[in-house]
């Protein structure tokens, strides 16, 4: 199962850690994975290559962290927001295979 965390800090979303595998298919076949992984790699490009913003990031197999400061954050919060939004949803769609939750800090 993939498990999807949004850090929240006085409403704003300030980053989002994704960790696990789906396990919905083999690897190379999974659409699950695929989904998660190009909208996860979207939202970070699109905050540090588009926006030009200040993110730590860190990428593995099976993990991808990104977190911003409480202005970098704002600035990129339609593009987090529609992750998040993009996440749960499929979410609900595939429910065995990807959790979604959000920490407050």
């Amino acid at each position: 199962m993939i498990s999807v965390t949004f850090t929240v800090n006085g409403g704003v979303v300030t980053g989002y850690k994704i960790s696990g595998h789906s396990g919905y298919s083999e690897q190379g076949s999974d659409i699950v994975c695929a989904a998660i992984s190009s909208a996860a790699l979207m939202a970070a490009n699109t905050v540090t290559e588009i926006q030009q913003l200040d993110a730590e990031i860190t990428v593995n197999d099976g993990f991808l962290n990104l977190n911003l400061s409480q202005q970098d954050a704002k600035a990129a919060s339609v593009t987090l927001e529609g992750l998040r939004l993009h996440l749960t949803a499929l979410s609900q769609e595939y429910p065995k295979f990807i959790k979604v939750k959000n920490s407050e800090v």
